[in-house]
């Protein structure tokens, strides 16, 4: 009796395609993808197959790179393989920070409006929560306001951060205060969703950003600026690059926060460190 026929094996990605995709996302995006990730690499892109129709990841590989498909699927390429992890209220020292040193400094200097950008906003957590840091701010200290510029690289984060709407469980990080004064929950509870008030949702203004741009497309100096948990996937000399140019945007006395496990070491930049992950411009 003749053996069994072995199943034929998963659709994988060929090693020269492999390579190719990480090439090519790392030199869009910065995202480092090293060969641990390939499998991940592979689940993100069978979601691109089935919306391309392509019916294999080595065709959709052929379809980016031979059949001219690059230009209109890159964005979603990128889109497909982010990682947004993201929550309120995420590192608190930062905002605790914010409350008791950055801003009360702004509020003695004078300054009428306080700029802020965050730089990797995702689906908004970020940019939320320090517009509720900075709405405290302004209803306690007076005589100030606030903008906030968020931007991201990833659409479809964008897409959701700009309406504001989550989950309900996504709050838990907020105080009832707060909660009490800046969401509102959805008129049927089954939804389970809430949504940022409007008075805080027209403080933020939205753009697609590439931190891989050579210029960043922003107006003016920033007071605040809050590049948090990307820099991890860049390598070094992208970090570099990337933190350059912020800091060219951050004004003199103004703060850059990174998230906690990044580091500026080896970096030659204009700012001090002041606390963790927490730097200032001289």
């Amino acid at each position: 009796m003749e053996a069994a026929l072995a199943a034929p094996p998963p659709d994988q990605l060929s090693s020269k395609n492999f390579n190719r995709l990480a090439e090519l996302i790392q030199s869009y995006s910065g995202i480092k993808m090293p060969g641990n990730k390939r499998t991940m690499l592979e689940g993100r892109l069978r979601r691109r197959m089935r919306v391309t129709g392509v019916p294999t990841l080595n065709g959709y590989c052929d379809y980016l790179f031979e059949e001219g498909g690059l230009d209109t699927e890159i964005v979603h390429l990128i889109d497909a393989v982010t990682t947004n992890k993201t929550e309120f209220f995420r590192e608190p020292a930062h905002f605790k920070f914010l409350q008791e040193r950055a801003l009360p400094e702004l509020a003695r200097s004078g300054r009428r409006t306080i700029k802020a950008w965050s730089a990797a906003c995702s689906i908004g957590a970020e940019p939320y929560t320090l517009a509720m840091v900075l709405e405290e701010h302004v209803r306690q200290a007076g005589r100030q306001d606030y903008s906030i510029l968020c931007t991201d690289l990833c659409t479809q984060v964008l897409a959701q951060a700009v309406a504001g709407v989550y989950a309900e469980p996504m709050i838990e990080p907020v105080s009832p205060d707060l909660r009490r004064r800046y969401v509102m929950r959805a008129k049927d509870p089954r939804r389970g969703e809430v949504r940022i008030v409007p008075h805080l949702r027209s403080k933020l203004s939205f753009a697609r950003l590439n931190l891989m741009d050579e210029a960043y497309p922003v107006d003016g100096e920033m007071d605040l600026i809050f590049c948090r948990n990307i820099l991890i996937y860049f390598d070094k000399q992208t970090q570099s690059k990337v933190l350059k140019r912020l800091c060219a945007h951050l004004r003199p006395g103004g703060h850059l926060f990174l998230g906690h496990s990044e580091s500026i070491v080896g970096i030659d930049l204009p700012v001090t460190q002041i606390a963790n992950t927490v730097f200032q411009k001289g």
